[in-house]
């Protein structure tokens, strides 16, 4: 589990095939401390949560389904992407953003960027069937960043982006038509779920 708030930059060293066909390995360059992160602990990288198999001093491996290549735009990394990372939460950390899990709904893309004040307006594009769980002054992890809607136009909703979280995340380099990770707030989802078998 995770909170939304980046806490690295990562760079995509390498990509080799995996153990099973159609799987990736990557190979991620970190500023973190890696001497406490254990094999098998998971690091949230552009949002989605993957499983550490391998590390060293400023680096570390993972290994991605074929499945988590088709559902995120993991497939898009080639060497020199970089990528928001998190550690996993700890018992007692604070939680800064909103309860993110790691596991991406589906892949949006940035309809436009405008810059507005101190701030960037960043319109975001969703798919239809995630576009539903999206409300305004709502929670939305976007490549694993905790970001609180605006507002919601049909599939589109707009996010302010100040230039602390511009400076600190991937959104600094971001250009429209670009691919997001998209993770919908999980208490959107219930709720959702809940009026839905109110009506049936």
């Amino acid at each position: 589990m995770f909170t939304g708030i980046v806490t690295d930059i990562g760079e995509i060293v390498s990509i080799a095939p995996g153990g099973k066909a159609g799987d990736r390995r990557f190979v991620v360059r970190t500023r973190h401390d890696l001497a406490p992160i254990a094999i098998g602990a998971s690091i949230a990288c552009a949002g989605c949560c993957l499983t550490v198999i391998e590390k060293g001093p400023d680096w570390f491996a993972v290994e991605v389904s074929a499945e988590s290549l088709d559902k995120t735009h993991l497939g898009d990394w080639q060497a020199g992407s970089r990528i928001n990372l998190e550690l996993s939460l700890k018992v007692g950390d604070e939680l800064g953003g909103h309860l993110v899990y790691g596991h991406v709904d589906g892949v949006g893309t940035i309809a436009s960027m405008t810059p507005e004040g101190g701030s960037m307006r960043f319109v975001f594009e969703a798919p239809p069937a995630l576009a539903r769980f999206v409300a305004p002054k709502g929670s939305v992890a976007i490549d694993g960043i905790s970001l609180t809607v605006n507002e919601v136009d049909g599939n589109r909703f707009g996010v302010n982006i100040i230039p602390h979280t511009q400076s600190v995340t991937t959104l600094g380099q971001a250009r429209p038509g670009q691919r997001v990770n998209l993770e919908v707030d999980m208490l959107a989802r219930y709720v959702a779920r809940l009026l839905e078998h109110g009506r049936s």
